[in-house]
């Protein structure tokens, strides 16, 4: 696969997650808008529906703060890049740091003591880049999320006594913190991570708020409901759009599981943010 087609592609991924709401969660959040019980609520979710609309059309970020990049590289079995694997996590750094002069992106990324700012989202294991792998194909698949970079993530470490009631708690523990202290960006897609080590849990529940689409299920029957219960309670506590009363905090949960170890239930809850990127 040449190196300069996946280089263009990504580039062109860059741009259109900055600026173009997917189209599940586009349908997500005007469901939400028409069943919002809120007026303030309401207001604000139709306001990001016609920002939205504005931003397609004038070709410019959805919003002002564009998160962090990161990318979701699939290789299919028989897949062969130009210059292996190293070039290819170079063109994804290329990539980036075109798309923030370009677009433009906001240069979110600094050295975490030195506060060292290149300008261009890129740094020492900036972005992030994480490799799945596909048992058959020779293709590469691109996934680029910009999510948000300071909040809307917690855990905690569960036990199995702990069991549904214990998940549920600790669910509504963090909705319920996140919207009073203005720690998400909501209504969002909320994801659960269970089980793994520590670092499993949270890649776990990242996953499950990025890369899961609206309206999808767990193929396990029982956490299937458990994601149809947490996005009806999530709506059920008083908070809608940006902390404003209401019924619209979650447009969908979503539960991705690991084998963890016997003595514990790790759990992690990502909030992605109302601008999906």
């Amino acid at each position: 696969i040449p190196l300069s087609l996946l280089q263009s592609t990504a580039e062109t991924l860059m741009a259109k997650a900055a600026i173009e709401i997917p189209e599940d969660y586009l349908e997500g959040l005007e469901k939400a808008a028409s069943t919002e019980t809120g007026d303030l609520s309401a207001f604000v979710i139709r306001a990001m529906l016609d920002n939205y609309k504005a931003a397609k059309e004038d070709r410019r970020a959805m919003c002002g703060d564009t998160g962090v990049p990161r990318w979701y590289v699939k290789f299919g079995n028989d897949a062969r890049v130009e210059g292996g694997p190293v070039a290819l996590e170079l063109a994804l750094r290329r990539a980036t740091a075109k798309a923030t002069r370009d677009v433009p992106l906001r240069p979110n990324r600094v050295h975490p003591l030195w506060r060292t700012d290149h300008d261009n989202n890129v740094g020492i294991n900036a972005p992030e880049i994480d490799y799945a792998f596909h048992p058959e194909g020779a293709w590469v698949d691109l996934t680029t999320v910009h999510k948000g970079g300071l909040f809307g993530s917690d855990y905690r470490m569960l036990f199995p006594a702990d069991g549904i009631e214990g998940i549920k708690r600790f669910y509504l523990d963090t909705l319920i913190a996140f919207g009073k202290r203005g720690l998400a960006c909501q209504p969002a897609i909320v994801g659960i991570g269970l089980g793994g080590s520590k670092d499993t849990c949270m890649v776990l529940g990242k996953q499950a708020s990025c890369l899961r689409t609206v309206g999808s299920r767990n193929p396990d029957p029982k956490i299937a409901a458990l994601e149809d219960e947490l996005q009806q309670v999530g709506n059920s506590i008083g908070m809608g759009a940006m902390g404003f009363m209401g019924s619209s905090m979650v447009v969908d949960a979503h539960v991705e599981v690991g084998y963890c170890h016997t003595g514990g239930m790790p759990m992690s809850v990502h909030m992605f943010c109302l601008s999906s990127r």
